[in-house]
């Protein structure tokens, strides 16, 4: 005994979203694990250079991206039960939970668009203060091995880059040549590391807004579905 009709066809339809709902969460939280542990960006985001740290704004994002997976994933379930039992009372939780994720994706996706090149320009910043006291150093105190070159070093060789733009690209590589520095280890390496950075956490921000993008298409598909089946169940004569 249960729904009919068109109400059992919606039945079995917020079941197969909330079936992709569930595998969303799991995409999200593999993705969130893979952005956390991924060697580039990892070797990048754990640098340290006299007590500054690089900016862990990225990282943030990314534990919040975890969190939401994981939630998305608890929440999927809970609507698939709701749906093959027929409870108004799991539907409803359901709905209610779907209500506050996606205010939280609404808030989170403005945020994100108005902070979208924050992480680079931390990175850059960064970077332009690694690459300032290495270059000092070797230039003034070349016999002496300061803690900003070898920190420059992991940015030139995981990016595969040299210096802020194409002029201090040409100049660190003229100062590698002459043996005033070794700070670029790749000597093909002409590509600026500001181009570089911005690429890498670009592509990065753009991959986690079009899973942001699909979850919230399917959110509302789902709060949909949740709340007709919940009214066909509260109207239906068998009950």
């Amino acid at each position: 005994m249960g729904v009919e009709g068109c109400t059992k066809c919606i039945k079995y339809m917020l079941f197969f979203f909330n079936f992709i709902f569930w595998l969303a969460g799991g995409v999200i939280l593999g993705v969130a694990l893979w952005l956390r542990h991924e060697p580039k960006t990892s070797s990048l985001l754990e640098l340290e250079l006299n007590g500054s740290h690089a900016p862990s704004t990225f990282y943030i994002s990314v534990h919040i991206l975890i969190a939401v997976g994981a939630v998305m994933m608890v929440v999927g379930f809970l609507g698939c039960y709701g749906a093959i039992q027929e409870s108004q009372c799991l539907l409803g939780t359901f709905f209610a939970c779907l209500v506050i994720l996606f205010a939280c994706e609404v808030a989170a996706g403005i945020w994100g668009f108005m902070h979208k090149d924050t992480v680079s320009k931390e990175m850059v910043n960064f970077y332009d203060n690694v690459y300032d006291q290495a270059m000092t150093a070797s230039v003034t105190e070349p016999d002496k091995q300061k803690a900003a070159v070898p920190v420059l070093r992991v940015f030139h060789e995981t990016l595969k880059c040299c210096g802020k733009g194409q002029g201090t690209s040409f100049l660190t590589q003229l100062t590698d040549v002459l043996g005033m520095t070794k700070l670029c280890s790749n000597a093909d390496a002409t590509v600026s590391c500001h181009r570089r950075i911005n690429e890498l956490f670009s592509d990065k921000i753009y991959l986690i807004g079009i899973a942001a993008l699909v979850v919230a298409v399917i959110m509302i598909f789902e709060m949909i579905f949740s709340m007709v089946l919940c009214c066909g169940i509260r109207n239906s004569p068998v009950y």
